[in-house]
């Protein structure tokens, strides 16, 4: 019951805030939830605080978190029903009135973060049932989703406005300039050590564990944040507070005919940190992206097949798991969105698999990077976390470099690389991955970036990428032009200004 009255929490306030006003950075919530009359009861701010979460499933949200993951990047081929705007990203002609650009999403969610963080605590003189134990949990959930939401724009457009109040009227629209990316990630780390001494642990309710901010789905953001600012001794400790905690661990796959159903069809296995709960109200949009019955506008890139889960050439019938998982061999059609079982196929209307943001493989694999980037010789430790992943998927020996030197940097790097590859795939992850390392240490792997493009882009166009990844502005979005227009403190990213 409590699950239903969520949703319906939920639903009635994504059709509220989807109402908001086009006034600078599309911000404000013209509904109930700005008004003084509101903030009287804990049930009003746990409503306000389920808002945010119906915000992030929005399908132009969702739609953006897997584009700006994957469309760059080397695992995605363009099919008869891709948008025009779609294809000129991945031709490398990318300009700021393409709409995939437009950031209003997450910066919609960011304010209403933000509402909360200013005005829920004005709920504890008015309910006096209602505890700082509670408040501070809301207010953790609110300080993280907000870190969250600007680890995207920070990841995606470099410098961004960074606005850490809320604006529930007109006169609060102000118009701010773009704040350096290192500001920006400072800011989110500060909001994650925030996050994580508020935040639950457990919730006594295991869909709210995976779908809700807790303690460890804030470790994992860390993690994630601190492997970005090259901050290694900081990620490992985040990674082992999950780790350590014994409440998560892999989804076997080896003699476990569920596998896929248990991890990505059902949702919310002890896999699983942190997750947008989708469901039959609220579907996904990644059905119109891979179903021939909308036009299908994506498939799995050749290399998909042939490199990343490469077949065993001594038996037909071994296979990594996770490449059944993942496409189809005669179609090319991405799986883990299409697939009720590893054999059944979903209708549009059963299209609410969940967006996992962070599982357990996902820590195991980030401190095996923090590792191999510390440089101070745990290299075999780092190797045995990549094949404890490897091993419950049964990768194939001709994806391991079994003669690999632990203590080689670049080696090991390329293997991680590879292995996130295998296990991310389409999850939203590949392009991020790919630019944290090569940007590491002032760009010391341009190489992996490049080796991306001739991946990835059609042969006539690969040497103009090529020129264009020489300056690390390109590597991120240019402002969406609307935005110029309405915020005149803002200026494009130097490397589209006259393109």
């Amino acid at each position: 019951m409590l699950k239903a009255y969520v949703y319906k929490v939920a639903l009635v306030l994504m059709v509220l805030v989807s109402s908001a006003c086009d006034s600078w950075l599309d911000l404000k919530p013209e509904n109930g939830i700005v008004g003084k009359e509101f903030w009287k009861t804990k049930e009003q701010v746990n409503s306000a605080v389920v808002g945010i979460y119906a915000s992030m499933l929005d399908q132009d949200f969702a739609e953006k978190i897997f584009l700006w993951g994957e469309l760059r990047s080397d695992m995605l081929m363009a099919n008869t029903g891709i948008r025009s705007n779609e294809l000129e990203v991945m031709n490398g002609n990318i300009v700021d009135t393409n709409p995939i650009a437009d950031w209003r999403p997450f910066y919609r969610t960011i304010n209403q973060c933000n509402t909360v963080i200013e005005l829920a605590p004005g709920a504890l003189a008015e309910d006096r049932t209602f505890t700082q134990e509670q408040l501070n949990a809301y207010l953790g959930e609110a300080y993280a989703i907000r870190a969250l939401m600007y680890f995207y724009l920070a990841r995606s457009f470099g410098d961004v406005p960074l606005k850490l109040t809320a604006t529930i009227s007109d006169d609060q629209a102000v118009a701010l300039p773009k704040s350096p990316q290192a500001q920006v990630l400072n800011q989110v780390a500060k909001d994650l050590l925030q996050a994580e001494e508020f935040a639950v642990i457990n919730y006594g309710n295991n869909a709210f564990n995976r779908g809700r901010i807790t303690r460890y789905s804030v470790n994992a953001m860390q993690a994630d944040v601190y492997l970005w600012k090259e901050k290694y001794d900081s990620a490992i400790i985040a990674t082992d507070k999950i780790i350590n905690s014994g409440q998560f661990g892999l989804v076997q796959g080896v003699n476990n005919p569920q596998w896929f159903q248990q991890l990505y069809a059902q949702g919310n296995s002890s896999e699983i940190l942190f997750s947008l709960q989708f469901n039959a109200q609220r579907t996904n949009p990644f059905f119109p992206m891979f179903s021939t019955v909308t036009g299908r506008r994506f498939v799995a890139a050749t290399r998909v097949l042939e490199q990343v889960f490469p077949p065993d050439p001594v038996d037909v019938l071994n296979a990594d798991l996770r490449a059944n998982a993942s496409v189809r061999v005669t179609t090319g059609e991405v799986w883990k969105y299409m697939g009720l079982t590893e054999e059944e196929r979903r209708t549009q209307d059963q299209s609410y698999a969940h967006w996992i943001f962070y599982r357990y493989a996902d820590v195991l694999l980030m401190k095996a990077e923090a590792l191999v980037a510390q440089n101070n010789g745990r290299g075999a430790e780092a190797l045995e976390l990549i094949r404890t992943v490897r091993r419950r998927a049964n990768a194939l020996p001709g994806t391991d470099n079994a003669n690999i030197d632990p203590n080689s940097t670049n080696d090991m790097i390329n293997f991680i690389l590879d292995e996130r590859a295998r296990e991310f795939a389409f999850e939203g992850k590949r392009w991020y991955d790919v630019l944290r390392n090569a940007r590491r240490s002032g760009y010391s792997r341009q190489d992996l970036l490049n080796q991306m493009v001739l991946n990835s882009a059609p042969p006539d166009r690969q040497q103009s990428i090529l020129n264009k990844y020489k300056d690390p502005n390109s590597h991120y979005w240019p402002i969406y032009q609307y935005e110029l227009t309405t915020n005149k403190s803002l200026e494009q990213n130097p490397f589209y200004i006259g393109r």
